[in-house]
């Protein structure tokens, strides 16, 4: 069971930002059970059953979310984030592991990936953590079973930004994952690096 602490925190926006932009308030969520803890948009709602040990999204912009996804503790014992190699091959794991996950059966389904950016830094805790960030974009088909090809006209269906913060503690390997459609990346980019700055795990009792 995950022990919430709720508070707000003023976000360091300035009325400067953009014609209409508003300071954005966060919650604190830890885990203390599974280890983790981050910030998030008090106003996105947590979405229970989506597979993933904690599920947040924005009410409004529902290709925007956050996930917590951790690995097993009988099927790993890692002891640092470098048991994944550097930054830069921890990123292409990263990316085979997205484009698994949205491996389509339809037909005329095409994927372009790339991998952005990977760095690491020590967070206030001391811990080491690894930053992933990737591209993404579906194409499909709009007639996928014509039999000319000049028929099956392929349009782009998504363009997202997948930022990924790793971290490594009681053995396991700790993923915070935010998910934001390319277009709205630029301007909620801030408070999406806050989230992904908060992000800490963190020591479970034996």
């Amino acid at each position: 069971m995950a022990l919430i602490l709720s508070g707000f925190v003023f976000s360091q926006g300035g009325m400067y930002d953009t014609a209409f932009a508003q300071s954005v308030e966060f919650r604190e969520h830890i885990d203390a059970f599974d280890g983790y803890s981050f910030k998030y948009p008090q106003n996105w709602i947590q979405v229970r059953g989506a597979g993933a040990d904690i599920f947040f999204r924005d009410p409004y912009v529902l290709d925007e979310n956050l996930s917590v996804e951790i690995s097993s503790p009988s099927s790993s014992s890692y002891k640092s984030v470098e048991d994944l190699g550097s930054p830069e091959e921890a990123g292409k794991k990263v990316l085979r592991q997205y484009l698994t996950e949205f491996m389509s059966t339809r037909l005329g389904v095409k994927r372009e990936a790339s991998i952005l950016s990977t760095s690491s830094k020590v967070a206030s805790d001391g811990k080491l953590y690894y930053e992933v960030e990737v591209n993404i974009k579906s194409y499909a088909s709009n007639n996928e079973l014509a039999v000319m090809p000049q028929d099956r006209v392929v349009s782009l269906e998504w363009n997202r930004r997948y930022l990924s913060v790793l971290g490594v503690e009681n053995n396991q390997l700790y993923e915070l994952r935010l998910q934001t459609p390319e277009k709205s990346f630029a301007e909620g980019e801030k408070d999406l690096r806050e989230v992904m700055d908060s992000f800490r795990v963190n020591k479970v009792a034996a």
